[in-house]
């Protein structure tokens, strides 16, 4: 499966009413990434506004974390319901993640999100993303994304 910029990201195929700040297509004040398969990685193009910077023209490292954590979650939820033969995404949540910033990350041009499975087991993936802009890679991020089951708090959350 392979989708252009203008189809539906997985956010909004899978999950329209979810509001989570960082990936939430129902959440008009979140940062609101759309995510898109792209042959075996996870893409996202996301452009950011003056209020998400930490200093004049500079990416706040907050929102670098935001970014990557959700954009990662939803490569673990897409991997897992491909894995699984499933027709919809498990509700996945963070179990752990680590975010490396490399270098500044300027605010001039839309940052570009890609991410990738690094091991899938039963119920969890350990997924590596990456933030490049303005052709340099600025922030790396590792972690582990668990699919929840009923009785988990963020089990219905789309």
């Amino acid at each position: 499966m392979s989708t252009t910029p203008d189809a539906p990201s997985l956010q909004e195929q899978y999950a329209p009413h979810n509001s989570c700040f960082g990936c939430g297509p129902s959440n008009p004040l979140g940062l609101r990434i759309r995510s898109r398969v792209e042959g075996d990685l996870i893409v996202a193009e996301w452009m950011p506004a003056e209020h998400h910077q930490a200093f004049p023209g500079v990416l706040n490292g907050g929102i670098i974390g935001a970014l990557l954590d959700c954009h990662c979650n939803w490569t673990a939820a897409y991997h897992l319901m491909k894995s699984q033969g499933a027709s919809s995404p498990p509700c996945t949540v963070t179990a752990d993640y680590s975010i490396t910033l490399k270098r500044p990350t300027p605010m001039s041009a839309p940052v570009r999100l890609e991410a990738k499975p690094v091991e899938i087991k039963g119920d969890r993936a350990v997924i590596e993303g990456t933030l490049t802009a303005g052709g340099k890679v600025t922030a790396l991020c590792r972690g582990t994304f668990v699919a929840v089951k009923e009785g988990h708090p963020a089990y219905h959350r789309w």
